[in-house]
C-alpha cells in the first residue's frame, strides 16, 4: 500500500515535460496539433473537436479589411454549447518571434501589439471564430493560426493571408552587392515596400521575372529567378527556376535585395513640366503640385496594377531615373513590358522629368 501511494505521488512524465501557458499544458506536436489526428480534430470523451479553416490563400490589398475564416464544432454535435477559449496568432517569418493577435473567452477579448484596435472576432453564429483585420498593413501578410481550447483539449487551423503586390529587384546608388540583410530591409522600406518572401519571388518568376543578380529574401536566404538560362547566370546547362545561395550571414554578406510593393493606394503620374529638372528641382516641382516625388515601389505598383505607361524617364525619390512601359513599342526600350532604369544619374543634371505620387 505504501509503495502504491508513493507511485501515485510521483510527477507524471507525460505532464512534466509539457509547456505550461495560461493555465493549460500544451503538447509539442507538429504545427500545434494536440492529441488529435493532425487535421484539426481532437478526440475526448467520445466527442471529436473539429476546427475548419480554408486551404486556399486569401488575397487582398493594403488598406482593406480582411476576414480570416475559422469555424469549430463537435462530432457528434453537443446538446448544449461549451465554453471555449479562442486564440489567434501570427506565425513566425524569417526568424522573427510569433505574434499574439487576439485571445477571447466568451464575449471578453484582448488584442495585442499593432493589432490593438484593428482586430475583431466574429461570433455571430455558434462555432464562429473568424478574425477580421481592419486597415491592412504590409506587415500583416503571412500565416495565422486559429486555436480553439476546450478544457485540456485544443485544436487549430491555419489561414494564409497575402497582400497583392509586385516583386522588383533593387540595388542602392552605391552599386551592385552593397547591402547586408538589415540594410536591405531599410532599402525596401524606403521604397514603400518590404523584403520579398520566397513564395512571392517564386510567383513572380512564374509570371516571367528574370534577373541575374542575387538578392536577399525575408528568410535571409539569397536567391535569384532565371527564366532564360544563359552563361553569365549559372550556365546554359541549368534549367529555369529560382536559384539559391542558401542562408547567408545577415551582417557580413552583401547582395542586392528583392522587394515587394503592395498594390497602390494613391496615384503615380508623370508631371508635365516645360523643361527637364535636376533632382532637387524635381522634388520641389512635385511639392508645388501638392504631391510628393514617387518612390520606386510606388512606380512598380502603378505599372503592375494601374497599367502606367510612359516613355519619358523621370526622377524618383531615391535619386534613380526610371520609366514604366505597359505596352512595349519601338523607340521605348526593349520589347518587353517592365520598368526601365537609367540608374542613378548626376542629381544636378537636367535630363529627366519627374514622377509624382498623390495620396488618396
Amino acid at each position: 500500500m505504501s509503495l502504491l501511494l508513493l507511485v501515485l505521488l510521483l510527477p507524471l512524465p507525460s505532464i512534466s515535460g509539457l509547456p505550461f501557458y495560461n493555465g493549460f499544458y500544451y503538447s509539442n506536436g507538429p504545427h500545434g496539433q494536440h492529441r488529435g489526428n493532425g487535421y484539426g480534430e481532437g478526440l475526448f470523451n467520445g466527442v471529436k473537436l473539429v476546427v475548419e479553416t480554408p486551404k486556399e490563400t486569401l488575397f487582398t490589398h493594403r488598406g482593406a479589411n480582411a476576414t480570416l475564416p475559422c469555424r469549430y464544432g463537435y462530432e457528434p454535435a453537443l446538446a448544449s454549447p461549451r465554453p471555449v477559449r479562442i486564440k489567434w496568432w501570427k506565425l513566425s517569418e524569417n526568424g522573427s518571434p510569433e505574434q499574439d493577435v487576439l485571445v477571447a473567452i466568451g464575449l471578453k477579448h484582448r488584442s495585442f501589439g499593432d493589432y490593438q484596435g484593428r482586430v475583431h472576432l466574429h461570433q455571430d453564429k455558434e462555432g464562429e471564430a473568424s478574425l477580421e483585420i481592419r486597415n491592412l498593413r504590409l506587415e500583416d501578410s503571412g500565416r495565422y493560426r486559429c486555436e480553439v481550447i476546450d478544457g485540456l483539449e485544443d485544436e487549430s487551423g491555419l489561414v494564409e493571408l497575402e497582400l497583392r503586390g509586385v516583386v522588383f529587384p533593387y540595388q542602392p546608388p552605391q552599386g551592385r552587392y552593397e547591402l547586408n540583410f538589415y540594410e536591405a530591409q531599410r532599402a525596401c522600406e524606403e521604397q514603400d515596400a518590404v523584403v520579398a518572401s520566397f513564395e512571392q519571388l517564386f510567383r513572380a518568376w512564374e509570371e516571367g521575372l528574370d534577373w541575374c543578380n542575387a538578392g536577399w529574401l525575408q528568410d535571409a536566404s539569397v536567391q535569384y529567378p532565371i527564366t532564360w538560362p544563359r552563361r553569365p547566370c549559372g550556365g546554359l546547362h541549368l534549367a529555369p527556376g529560382v536559384r539559391s545561395y542558401g542562408p547567408r550571414h545577415r551582417r557580413l554578406h552583401r547582395y542586392d535585395v528583392f522587394c515587394f510593393a503592395p498594390a497602390p493606394k494613391g496615384q503615380v503620374y508623370y508631371l508635365e513640366h516645360p523643361e527637364k529638372l535636376t533632382l532637387p528641382e524635381a522634388k520641389r516641382a512635385c511639392e508645388e503640385d501638392g504631391t510628393q516625388i514617387a518612390k520606386v515601389g510606388q512606380l512598380f505598383a502603378a505599372w503592375k496594377f494601374r497599367g502606367l505607361d510612359r516613355c519619358d524617364a523621370g526622377w524618383l525619390a531615391d535619386g534613380s531615373a526610371r520609366y514604366p512601359v505597359a505596352h512595349p513599342r519601338p523607340n521605348c526600350g526593349s520589347l518587353e513590358a517592365g520598368v526601365r532604369s537609367f540608374g542613378f544619374p548626376d542629381p544636378l543634371s537636367r535630363q529627366h522629368g519627374v514622377y509624382c505620387y498623390r495620396q488618396r
